[in-house]
């Protein structure tokens, strides 16, 4: 990203929600069209993740989804320049009171949120009601890296943490009273990976959950972002606390949230982030599937 295109980006978030919406649609259809090898890896997904569906059912999918990818990309404007009042009459939070409870009961907090396109939305708005700690990958774009850092550090006190820093910080963070932000649905290689179904497909998954949640003491709560199909704003939910978790099983605990966060995908299935190369990492002799 250039500084022309950042500039872009700050005339467009101005636009009304609804009207910036449809502009994102737009560009995510100009992205399916052009971005062959991204939209040859969501079809992959698509195909592997719902055989049940035919091609013409997963194509229509795979559109739906690159314009709700082009939705996120414009309206992630949002979250580094809206007003906190905008932003407070567009994202309806709910569940918040779960997390101040766990709190006043001196319980640490994880926030499972998995990688669906309102991420950085539902990121921005928990950071208005505190101080939380979360994952950041610095970007090889030094503009897009400074930007991105910016709106995911903008309001209260947020904690941001590389891979590199450690589960000794993330612990200490969440024993002093930050619930933590945790993307762990990706495939992030072999390192403290296992395989697990993801769909009925093996897929390398990090069992960083159920240690985290072991290591800090801390109660898991699932906290989703959904964007609106109709451009009136989004909702975020952060749901109950899982009973009966992390247990002494690692691989049932790691098994138990693919299979949540299965559930959550068929929900929405345009919103989650197919782009990502999700089976990338494969099971000793199994051949590559992108």
């Amino acid at each position: 990203m250039t500084r022309l295109g950042v500039a872009l980006f700050w005339l467009l978030h101005w636009l009304p929600l609804p009207v910036l919406a449809r502009v994102g649609e737009a560009l995510g259809l100009l992205i399916y069209v052009f971005a062959l090898p991204r939209r040859r890896v969501a079809a992959t997904n698509l195909r592997l993740c719902f055989p049940e569906m035919d091609a013409h059912a997963r194509n229509r999918l795979l559109r739906r989804h690159f314009r709700m990818l082009g939705r996120s990309l414009l309206e992630r404007g949002l979250s580094w320049w809206a007003s906190e009042a905008r932003l407070r009459r567009l994202i309806r939070l709910t569940g918040l009171e779960r997390v101040t409870a766990a709190k006043a009961e001196g319980k640490a907090v994880i926030l499972l949120a998995p990688h669906f396109v309102g991420l950085d939305i539902a990121g921005t708005r928990l950071a208005m009601e505190g101080d939380f700690v979360s994952m950041y990958a610095h970007q090889k774009n030094k503009v897009l890296d400074r930007w991105l850092y910016h709106g995911r550090s903008r309001f209260n006190d947020q904690m941001l943490l590389s891979r590199q820093d450690g589960v000794r910080s993330t612990v200490k963070a969440m024993r002093a009273g930050r619930p933590f932000f945790y993307l762990p649905d990706m495939d992030y290689g072999r390192k403290d990976a296992i395989f697990v179904p993801f769909f009925g497909v093996p897929a390398a998954t990090i069992t960083g959950l159920s240690r985290l949640a072991r290591l800090a003491g801390a109660v898991v709560m699932p906290c989703t972002a959904h964007v609106r199909r109709d451009g009136s704003g989004y909702d975020v939910e952060i749901g109950e606390a899982w009973a009966d978790f992390p247990t002494a099983d690692v691989e049932a605990d790691t098994l138990r949230m693919n299979r949540w966060l299965e559930g959550a995908v068929k929900s929405m299935p345009e919103q989650y982030y197919w782009v990502h190369r999700r089976f990338k990492t494969r099971p000793p002799g199994e051949p590559k599937l992108y």
